[in-house]
């Protein structure tokens, strides 16, 4: 591919700059901030790992010019301020869909074929703002975060079992949070079924140290992560330009699949060349679907609050 671009050059943004040039997956990786300097810096460090890394990716960092990233095919939105101490969910919401909002049209018009993947939080409500501000189709334009929360429950469930986490496949539904949806009897080692080598109490206690995985970390050092999000992120770029068709869990627009209709929530996908190349259904029992009817309401009142922002009325 000859360009993709990263918008924010946070922690997360600029991770997510440095694996994709590290794979050598474009000719040009493009990383853009509000911030002066603070791209341009940032690019100029991770370019100058280039001849001892192995890549050739040009990695190059611009303040607010989205001329630079004209002819991006896919574009990778980080932006957004953190959640701070005594800041309300609809504080976060109306701030950070005003940001999404603006760089997603600024792409868009430099880009206007672009696959969007967005990582900026409340991540579910802030896909569907890129969506809006996009108007293309939703198989284009989804979101980051079941790639994280599944890969820190294999990491959780390695450690337990003393094995290597490649050897661990495993599904989470739902939104990206405390209503995230985890799926055991799709969870296994080897081909063996995780119910098999953990008993439930243990799998529970994993399963809810996922849910508050990030949580977690932001009490360990003040701050969101950022290793994990952006290496996600970089993988599901990955996936699209090398048309894997890989089977990952993703926050995609439900248009009646799982009975769901309007909202997005994290599925499993089979990502390709093309975006979404299809949502995959599976067989659920009547407390997932329950779990997951619930965690897409939750979703569902949260861009209530984006809609009644009025943003996107013309």
């Amino acid at each position: 591919m000859k360009k993709i671009t990263v918008i924010g050059a946070g922690n997360v943004g600029a991770t997510v700059a440095n694996v994709i040039a590290h794979k050598d997956l474009a000719r040009e990786i493009v990383l853009v901030d509000i911030k002066e300097g603070v791209a341009e810096g940032k690019a100029l460090d991770i370019w100058q790992t280039s001849s001892i890394n192995n890549f050739n990716s040009r990695v190059v960092g611009v303040t607010n010019d989205y001329l630079k990233t004209k002819g991006s095919g896919i574009v990778v939105i980080t932006s957004g301020l953190p959640r701070k101490p005594g800041m309300s969910r609809d504080d976060l919401i109306t701030t950070n869909a005003n940001i999404v909002k603006d760089v997603t049209e600024k792409v868009i018009k430099y880009s206007p074929e672009a696959i969007i993947i967005v990582v900026s939080n409340p991540l579910d409500v802030m896909t569907y703002c890129a969506y809006l501000a996009a108007k293309k189709d939703s198989r284009k334009v989804f979101g980051m975060a079941g790639i994280l929360d599944t890969g820190r429950y294999r990491a959780f469930l390695a450690n337990a079992l003393q094995v290597s986490p490649k050897d661990i496949h495993a599904m989470l539904l739902g939104s990206h949070g405390d209503s995230m949806v985890p799926l055991p009897r799709y969870t296994s080692v080897g081909g063996i079924p995780i119910t098999e080598l953990l008993n439930k109490d243990e799998i529970d206690k994993i399963v809810e140290r996922t849910r508050k995985g990030g949580g977690e970390l932001v009490n360990l050092m003040g701050t969101s992560a950022w290793y994990a999000p952006g290496a996600a992120a970089a993988q599901m770029v990955e996936a699209i330009i090398d048309d894997q068709q890989r089977i990952f869990p993703v926050c995609a627009y439900l248009n009646g699949e799982y009975g769901i209709k309007d909202v997005y929530v994290g599925v499993p996908v089979r990502l390709g060349a093309n975006g979404i190349e299809e949502i995959i259904e599976l067989n659920l029992n009547k407390d997932e679907k329950k779990m997951l009817d619930e965690s897409a309401a939750s979703v569902k009142s949260m861009m209530k609050v984006l809609d009644d922002l009025k943003l996107f009325e013309e």
